[in-house]
């Protein structure tokens, strides 16, 4: 763990330790010779893209509800210090910390990719889940746009689609989903973690507002679009005590369901996660990861399918008992109708020959 901490404007991170598979650690820490003054107050963000071969990942993860999705980007400005993401920045050579946040990646073939794998022959229709990894609507997709060319491909092929985020950008494409959702073929899941503006603006720095997820929420709503309300990560000590509130408010706007995921500390999250708390949160640190080992036997994370997402023990069983009265008593409960895979056809090119029997 880190021994130095430092507050960087709009970052959520305290620390930028080398991924676990550098050959070389380094480490930022306090040797009194004042680093606070040698280091910038900010970290500009750079964009770089992604040369991917294929843009469907494949997931068989017993406790994940979608085998196929799309993650637009790599990396996410949004700076959530709890997000289960943060370690794959490791693979790519960078930190899970600050990197994870200014130093970000895009697919700008995703479009091309996609139309291409639709296309193949022996494709079978599966829904597609969009954001599975990181935000599809990060504060970059107002200019690269890759997340909604993405949706404009799965829309001519009548591909049924998901969608989750924390962001109120989504509705700039509320024109694709409101289409796709009268077919049966799309859905939306928009993460709301605390109607405290304080306090999202600390565990989410470059997300957007409760206010302004809530009120994309009702817009979606109104326009046919299905939408599930997320509260996840629940934080023992931190937010948990908002399930209520949010499951109202979210309901209020048009919201038809509900899920929650406990809040998750693989790898380098558990470090940054701690360091987080120690600066924003010091006369409730000790209390938050007391409780969140209870929830994990005694660990700070239990990797096993399923306890994976909820927890186990006391405190979890009252999570669990408290957010299925939620759901009825806000009428969250409602089953959506399953998407449509029947819809799916690749659609005729220029110069394809006609289908005389078609």
């Amino acid at each position: 763990m880190s021994t130095f901490t430092q507050q960087l404007r709009g970052r959520g991170a305290r620390s930028n330790a080398s991924g676990r598979y550098e050959s070389q650690v380094r480490e930022a820490f306090d040797d009194g010779w004042e680093l606070d003054e040698a280091l910038p107050e900010q970290i500009a963000t750079t964009v770089e893209p992604e040369r991917a071969k294929t843009i469907i990942a494949k997931n068989d993860s017993p406790d994940v509800g979608f085998s196929r999705s799309i993650n637009p980007y790599r990396g996410c400005e949004h700076g959530c210090t709890y997000c289960y993401a943060r370690p794959a920045h490791a693979y790519m050579g960078l930190s899970p910390g600050i990197d994870f946040e200014t130093k970000l990646f895009f697919k700008p073939e995703a479009g091309r990719l996609l139309e291409a794998e639709l296309s193949a022959p022996r494709y079978k229709p599966e829904i597609i889940h969009i954001g599975g990894n990181t935000d599809p609507y990060q504060p970059q997709e107002r200019r690269l746009r890759v997340t909604r060319e993405v949706m404009e491909v799965l829309t001519r092929f009548r591909h049924p689609f998901s969608v989750i985020t924390k962001s109120a950008l989504i509705v700039r494409d509320i024109d694709l989903l409101s289409e796709m959702a009268g077919l049966g073929l799309a859905r939306v899941a928009i993460s709301v973690t605390s109607l405290d503006r304080k306090l999202s603006r600390s565990m989410e720095p470059r997300a957007a507002t409760p206010e302004r997820r809530i009120e994309a929420i009702r817009q979606l709503s109104a326009a046919g679009v299905p939408v599930t309300v997320m509260f996840a990560p629940v934080i023992p000590g931190l937010n948990d005590h908002e399930l209520e509130g949010v499951l109202q408010r979210c309901a209020e706007a048009g919201a038809k369901g509900a899920g929650y995921v406990a809040l998750r500390l693989p790898l380098e999250i558990k470090d940054l996660f701690r360091e987080w708390l120690e600066s924003d949160h010091p006369d409730r640190a000790a209390r938050v990861m007391s409780l969140v080992r209870q929830m994990r036997g005694g660990r700070d994370y239990d990797v096993h399918w399923f306890k994976r997402m909820k927890g186990e023990g006391p405190i979890a069983e009252l999570t669990s008992r408290r957010f299925a009265a939620a759901k009825r008593r806000y009428g969250l409960s409602y089953e959506l109708t399953p998407l449509d895979l029947t819809q799916f056809r690749v659609p005729s090119r220029p110069g394809d020959q006609i289908d005389l029997f078609g």
